[in-house]
């Protein structure tokens, strides 16, 4: 099984930097990006779909846990498990393995590109993080956030950079708090801590530097991945967050920064 294909994916993308790169820097790229890998991981679990694969792959990689705060995670799973995002893949599979092995299944709101992988399609309410969605996304999240299925999130919708010499996430979008209110949705907060290789920020700086658009640093995503193999990852899980904490004293803004400094607040 070959889901990802580095050369194949430039090839069909809009970048034009992109297109391009020399035919030896896109053969580096997919090294870098451990495709092999990857692919290889996908064709072992292949028949390991859903909430099925997220222990797989962490038990593959020899990623272990230490958890504080399981005791706050409530009995009904009607919430936005929200957190940090500073590595962009284990933390999402681990926010959501926390998530499902509580309450079963989930939605998981994430990239567009998550869905192309088969084990994860059906766990994904699918965004597009770099533009505007489309109408049968918004309707496809409307009638998640309705229901009463838990709702994995990462607010800030990409994985976090160099903010003045800090690791830490772009400013959160503001929906989730609106759609905590409207769906009667408490706010449950993760904070992992830890933070990507110093590559993956010196890229970023790089091309930062030069003016480039294209998030170049986020080929190395998969590689930071494997960089967590046989590592312990601390997580710390917040009290709940009652809906009705978000009223008139503060507009959605307000609230999503409040919330956000309060998870960096947990560490």
């Amino acid at each position: 099984m070959e889901l990802i294909n580095v050369e194949a994916q430039i090839e069909s993308s809009d970048s034009a930097f992109l297109k391009k790169l020399p035919k030896f820097i896109i053969k580096g790229l997919a090294k870098i990006s451990k495709q092999d890998e990857i692919n290889g991981i996908l064709t072992k679990f292949e028949n390991n779909i859903g909430i099925e694969f997220l222990p797989k792959v962490l038990e593959e990689l020899n990623i272990h846990l230490e958890i504080s705060g399981l005791e706050n995670l409530p009995e009904s799973g009607k919430c936005f498990f929200v957190a940090n995002h500073p590595f962009g893949i284990a933390d999402g599979l681990i926010l959501t393995s926390i998530v499902s092995s509580k309450y079963g299944d989930f939605k998981a709101i994430g990239n567009e590109v998550f869905a192309l992988i088969p084990q994860l399609r059906p766990l994904i309410a699918t965004v597009n993080v770099f533009g505007a969605n489309p109408k049968e996304y918004i309707q496809a999240l409307d009638k998640v956030y309705y229901s009463d299925i838990p709702i994995t999130h990462f607010p800030a919708g990409e994985v976090s950079r160099i903010k003045k010499w800090k690791v830490r996430d772009s400013e959160w979008q503001k929906s989730f708090v609106s759609k905590s209110v409207s769906c009667e949705r408490n706010i449950v907060p993760f904070y992992f801590y830890g933070r990507n290789s110093i590559l993956f920020y010196t890229v970023f700086l790089f091309r930062k530097f030069f003016g480039i658009k294209t998030n170049l640093e986020l080929a190395l995503l998969p590689h930071e991945l494997f960089n967590k193999r046989n590592k312990t990852i601390r997580v710390k899980i917040g009290k709940p967050i009652s809906c009705i904490t978000f009223d008139k004293s503060k507009n959605n803004h307000e609230w999503t920064r409040y919330l956000q400094n309060m998870v960096y607040g947990m560490k």
